[in-house]
């Protein structure tokens, strides 16, 4: 098991996690299975998305912005409401195939933390399955 450090910079973010995906991997010799990626926090999530266009995380921010709102007739004390649950939308583990080292996604995907009650410093998880591929 691996862990590694994301520093946030604002109330909702997506930081694309590839680049620190494979240096894991590369890192820990972890070259063909599956990479479970694991967020161990009740106000930030994890997704797999386009990354070829930046306009289509900004967007998705937004409409979870329009859905949930941060202020609203909530009763959770702490004010975070709305962080809780767009974390809950958006999950908070993915798997990924790695074939060489490398992620075998999608031709425009990327992994994104989100990130929705920020700045912090953040924890993603990684274990990896090794296969006989």
């Amino acid at each position: 098991m691996v862990t590694l450090d994301v520093r946030t910079q604002r109330r909702d973010q997506f930081i694309k996690l590839d680049s620190l995906l494979e240096s894991a991997c590369l890192a820990q010799q972890w070259n063909n299975g599956l990479l479970f990626v694991f967020v161990p926090h009740t106000t930030a999530g994890i997704t797999i998305n386009e990354n070829a266009d930046p306009d289509v995380p900004a967007d998705i921010l937004q409409v979870l912005d329009r859905l949930i709102p941060w202020t609203g007739p909530y009763a959770h004390a702490e004010g975070n409401t709305a962080a809780h649950v767009k974390a809950c939308l958006m999950g908070s583990s993915v798997t990924v195939p790695v074939a060489s080292g490398k992620l075998r996604l999608g031709t425009w995907q990327s992994v994104f933390f989100c990130e929705f009650d920020g700045p912090r410093n953040r924890k993603v998880i990684l274990r990896f399955l090794a296969t006989a591929d």
